[in-house]
């Protein structure tokens, strides 16, 4: 058994065999994507040193950079406390996101409340949510 036998052995797939895997760019930690696995693209992302996805609506893989140019080389990896989404961190050469930006999260920026420990802890001495 190899070491990324093990890996894939201890990645808690769902239903349908594939893990969501989170791209973040290695250095900035910005997060570039999301996209499916299954043990196959683990095992080609762990072992060729770049990206490797499971398309659902394709139903094949698809190594990120191929068809584009916009190649994520993989720069390091971690499994999840519940073992049941893998993060992957990348040198993103290019756009990350099939629209052409940088980051598939920016597209549509939400407005939560924003909140911070010491906001949260006068809330909670009030008796209110925050």
């Amino acid at each position: 058994m190899t070491a990324t036998d093990d890996v894939i052995g201890r990645i808690r797939f769902n239903e349908a065999g594939l893990v969501p895997a989170v791209i973040q760019q290695w250095d900035s930690r910005e997060v570039l994507m999301m996209g499916w696995m299954d043990a196959e693209a683990v095992r080609r992302t762990l072992g060729e040193g770049r990206v490797t996805f499971w398309s659902r609506s394709r139903q094949e893989y698809w190594r990120k950079g191929d068809t584009s140019g916009h190649v994520q080389y993989v720069k390091g990896a971690a499994l999840d406390c519940d073992g049941d989404t893998l993060l992957v961190t990348v040198e993103q050469v290019g756009a990350a996101c099939h629209t052409g930006t940088r980051t598939c999260f920016d597209a549509d920026v939400l407005e939560p409340v924003v909140a911070d420990a010491d906001s949260a802890r006068l809330a909670a001495e009030m008796g209110s949510d925050l």
